[in-house]
């Protein structure tokens, strides 16, 4: 692999003080209510990572070429933040070990999500979860088409959790808008033709092996460095297919074939993937990595909201806007106090 240069905005502002460094000359544009008074400029030849960091002024005037189309998708504005509620229309799910398995149970469960201020609801018929079974699509379209039909029937922006073309497109006929596909279109040949002619909104996330056998042994050479330029290659081949970075929404897949230091450092430089021209989407709700940071590998799912609110702030406040979550209302609550804090800054 030839050399290559990252950049990571720094010193992250929001609100009124962002708009007040901007007029000032001391911070960059990072979308429409942020900025950064510096960057991490990430050098990576071979195994070797030079990093420096620079303040704002030193970027513009940097003599590397990219610099200005990175600084430039930086200031591209950004997607309201939105909060996306999980319904797992699965008998194994992680979080909810099946509660809302039934039609009738998902459906309800989806409408009280929304109900609590989640803006779009993400269907699921396949857990993807470590160790998981895979689904065959026409199973999976049993499980989820009738939820997504009623949920969308309902005034709900359903987004559909699916690797499989068929699955994609059923979900789209009944009604869902966005496609969020864990492999980012690369498990099945005929999804990203689907996307392409559905014009729907992609969610492409990075992962490393398939859910049966994903942690078994990930290794990265440096993991914020790998996904960022797995999730670059994947813009290139949707934009191949006629799919526009617009319609792309990127996310760094936390826990999917990553150890907890691999998913750690892919948060810490989360706004890093803000200069692929994307709007964001994390989800760390309820996972794994929050026991271990917290030190009690025996941490029930439902025992990590604390966590999971915490690393909403995080993704946030890195540049995320989409917020991929179980606990909706606790999260709406934090993120209302996030924003009020900001905007009286």
């Amino acid at each position: 692999m030839s050399a290559r240069t990252y950049l990571e905005p720094l010193g992250l502002l929001h609100g009124p003080t962002a708009a007040a460094a901007i007029a000032a000359g001391c911070a960059l544009p990072l979308g429409e209510e942020a900025a950064f008074t510096a960057g991490r400029v990430l050098r990576r030849d071979g195994e070797a990572v030079e990093e420096r960091i620079l303040p704002a002024a030193a970027l513009l005037e940097s003599a590397d070429p990219a610099m200005a189309g990175r600084l430039a998708r930086l200031a591209r504005p950004a997607g309201p933040v939105r909060i996306m509620g999980v319904v797992n229309v699965t008998p194994d799910s992680f979080s909810d070990g099946g509660r809302w398995f039934g039609r009738d149970a998902a459906i309800a469960h989806g409408l009280a999500l929304a109900a609590a201020g989640a803006a779009i609801l993400d269907v699921g018929g396949e857990s993807t979860r470590p160790g998981a079974e895979p689904v065959p699509p026409a199973e999976e379209i049993e499980r989820i088409v009738e939820v997504v039909r009623a949920l969308s029937g309902h005034g709900c922006t359903v987004s559909v959790d699916t690797r499989n073309a068929s699955t994609m497109a059923a979900a789209l006929d009944a009604g869902a808008t966005i496609v969020n596909d864990v492999t980012a279109l690369r498990h099945d040949p005929a999804a990203m033709a689907v996307v392409a002619e559905g014009g729907c909104p992609v969610v492409l996330m990075h992962s490393q092996g398939e859910p049966r056998t994903m942690q078994a042994d990930p290794r990265y050479q440096r993991a914020c460095l790998d996904v960022f330029d797995h999730l670059e290659e994947r813009i290139a081949a949707c934009a191949a297919h006629g799919i526009g970075t617009e319609r792309i929404i990127l996310d760094p897949g936390i826990g999917f074939g990553k150890r907890a230091g691999h998913s750690l450092d892919v948060l810490q430089h989360l706004a890093m993937l803000r200069t692929l021209g994307c709007d964001l989407l994390v989800g760390v709700s309820r996972k794994s990595l929050i026991a271990h940071v917290a030190g009690d590998r025996n941490l029930a799912p439902t025992e990590r909201v604390p966590g999971s609110l915490a690393a909403a702030l995080a993704g946030v406040g890195r540049g995320a806007s989409i917020i991929r979550v179980h606990d909706v209302a606790e999260t709406r609550q934090a993120l209302a106090l996030a924003r009020a804090v900001d905007v009286a800054a």
